[in-house]
């Protein structure tokens, strides 16, 4: 995710560091380079141009911070920049007390929306123990609302089914009916997708949007496909009214720009960012954080988040006292590089670390090929340790 655009935005930004005197043909330079890696990363040019003059005003006019060096004051007023262009504060969904809550989900064909809306649906019941209902009023695409239905079993949610009708409004009445008398808070609506925008397409989610009155209307957009992302979801928002963006494949080779464009092209925050296949793949979109990545400053918070939710406490603690008291074993070592596991790939840990940290450690930045060597030098030796007796693997 935005791997690119870091990459140049720190070396700017650490040449900048590197003068002893900070001059304003310095800044200038400096800001150059950062247009320039904007627009390589597929920024809308409008946004990239203001982003700059912006970062040029406030370094200009800035008071000083007698704490901070010049060229550190620089840094942060990008860091803020970006947090701003990014969106500024995180943006939740929202819900009201009305039973159900209609999320509508919309996009084009091939976005991810119909896995998007699973992966929804599991966060909320994981994370605000909601009981979210799906449903598939896609009819036209064939085994469209089959592979909702298996994602809903994957996922350990429920989807409303009605094989005998075809009509997308019938199924939306029926299943927000079904919804109000069983108690489900939350009914999340894949609507059809096309491989481009119509009438047709945009006449149904009207309709849809008026039988049900949804609370979030969340465009599913492809980060891979740049600024014909941000154009889509600007028409979405002009015809239907969306409220907020999903972004998939950010795992990718995404560069970034409709992440950094969506916002201000369509005043519509990112909502959601997916970071995999998995269907627990799905973070919610810290504007901050992102800043904090996209310029080496590592994103801690997320990576204390992803170990309270995926690694065993009670099994920790108890490996803790047994290093303590040297009855740590070889089964207990393996039991911790599977957890180890559980956070991801060695790579995505690193990275969400402050540059600053590892080189104090002296640990270079590694790139996906070293990072590999390491995560099969961790596989090899939970192998030789599984090849042990269980005497050999108990003895400590």
């Amino acid at each position: 995710m935005f791997e690119s655009l870091s990459d140049k935005l720190k070396r700017t930004l650490k040449n900048l560091r590197g003068e002893g005197v900070l001059r304003p043909e310095h800044v200038d330079a400096a800001l150059r380079e950062i247009r320039l890696a904007l627009l390589e990363a597929d920024v809308n040019y409008k946004v990239a141009k203001d982003f700059i003059q912006s970062v040029r005003e406030k370094a200009e006019g800035q008071q000083v911070w007698q704490e901070l060096k010049p060229s550190e004051q620089v840094v942060k007023i990008v860091y803020d920049e970006l947090v701003e262009l990014l969106g500024g504060q995180s943006s939740r969904l929202v819900f009201t007390k009305t039973i159900p809550n209609v999320v509508m989900i919309v996009g084009l064909q091939g976005s991810g929306k119909t896995t998007s809306t699973g992966k929804i649906a599991l966060w909320l019941a994981k994370n605000e123990g909601r009981k979210p209902l799906l449903l598939s009023t896609d009819v036209y695409r064939p085994a469209a609302r089959e592979q909702l239905k298996v994602i809903a079993k994957a996922t350990g949610q429920t989807i409303f089914e009605l094989p005998e009708t075809n009509d997308p409004l019938t199924l939306t009445r029926e299943a927000y009916l079904h919804a109000q008398q069983t108690g489900y808070d939350t009914l999340l609506i894949d609507t059809a997708g096309r491989l481009h925008i119509d009438d047709q397409l945009m006449d149904e989610l009207v309709q849809i949007k008026a039988a049900t009155r949804p609370v979030e209307i969340l465009f599913v957009a492809d980060a891979m496909t740049g600024q014909d992302a941000v154009r889509s979801a600007e028409e979405f928002h002009r015809q239907v009214g969306i409220t907020g963006v999903v972004l998939t494949k950010m795992d990718g080779d995404a560069r970034g720009g409709a992440a950094l464009s969506i916002k201000q092209v369509t005043g519509q925050p990112v909502k959601f960012v997916g970071v995999g296949e998995k269907y627990d793949a799905l973070e919610p979109f810290y504007p901050d954080r992102i800043s904090q990545r996209i310029l080496g400053m590592g994103d801690v918070l997320s990576l204390i988040e992803e170990v309270q939710s995926k690694v065993d406490r009670t099994e920790a603690e108890e490996q803790l006292k047994k290093l303590q008291k040297n009855e740590f074993t070889l089964d207990d070592f393996r039991s911790q590089l599977r957890q180890v596991k559980k956070l991801g790939s060695f790579s995505k840990i690193m990275k969400l670390l402050p540059d600053q940290l590892l080189g104090g450690m002296g640990m270079p930045e590694l790139n996906e090929e070293q990072s590999e060597q390491i995560e099969q030098e961790l596989r090899r030796t939970e192998a030789i340790i599984g090849s042990m007796t269980p005497q050999e693997r108990t003895d400590h």
